[in-house]
């Protein structure tokens, strides 16, 4: 799966939310705002949304469309529904 995947933009996603995870973690004991704290989960958030828009993408790019030429076209789709759905039920 790992071909299917940009893993140097993963990468540096994932660690841009993890330096966002632990200054929620300061910042909750440096005593800071609600709304503030608010903000930063709502960045985390959005940050590991587009990240799952990332591997999404490459899943149709290379997984799907290697499925379709290459082999079984019901399981590519089966396949595909299930990431998807799993996709959307991130909130």
């Amino acid at each position: 799966m790992r071909q299917c995947m940009d893993t140097p933009n993963l990468h540096r996603r994932f660690h841009k939310i993890i330096g966002q995870v632990q200054a929620l973690d300061r910042m909750i004991e440096e005593d800071v705002p609600c709304e503030d704290i608010l903000a930063l989960i709502n960045a985390a958030k959005s940050a590991l949304h587009k990240a799952g828009q990332v591997v999404l993408e490459g899943h149709i790019k290379h997984c799907v469309r290697d499925g379709i030429e290459h082999g079984d076209v019901d399981k590519t789709i089966e396949q595909f529904t299930t990431a998807v759905e799993r996709f959307a039920n991130m909130k």
